[in-house]
């Protein structure tokens, strides 16, 4: 039975590794281990260690504490997005991870105009 820390860890790792667009082999090699081992990691088959989560957080560029960012401490799951009224799963969404990935691709003051007129056309639908 999957346990819903390892699923929210899983799904962090895929998330992190679509955003900066690395496959599961890419990550695999970084890490060295197989991309089926990444696979299972991502799905919440198997549990990740410490060791291993560190060598993850190292090869996606983000802390450790990034994997259990959204986990309510009482229930071991992630409430942070309900309470937001996002979707939990809106990174598993490509064209949600596109969008963001072209975002950030604009240059910082441009961005920051179109959140601005995001956050406008947000606020008048």
């Amino acid at each position: 039975m999957k346990h819903p820390v390892d699923v929210h860890v899983g799904k962090r790792i895929r998330h992190r590794r679509w955003l900066v667009g690395m496959t599961q082999q890419q990550l695999a090699e970084k890490v060295g281990i197989k991309f089926q081992q990444i696979q299972k990691y991502e799905t919440g088959m198997n549990r990740v260690s410490a060791s291993r989560l560190w060598d993850v957080a190292a090869a996606l560029t983000v802390p450790v504490s990034f994997f259990f960012e959204g986990l309510s401490e009482e229930k071991g799951t992630a409430d942070a997005a309900i309470q937001a009224d996002i979707p939990m799963d809106i990174l598993k969404d490509k064209e949600a991870l596109e969008l963001v990935r072209s975002y950030y691709a604009i240059p910082e003051t441009q961005r920051r105009r179109l959140f601005e007129l995001a956050r406008v056309l947000s606020d008048v639908a």
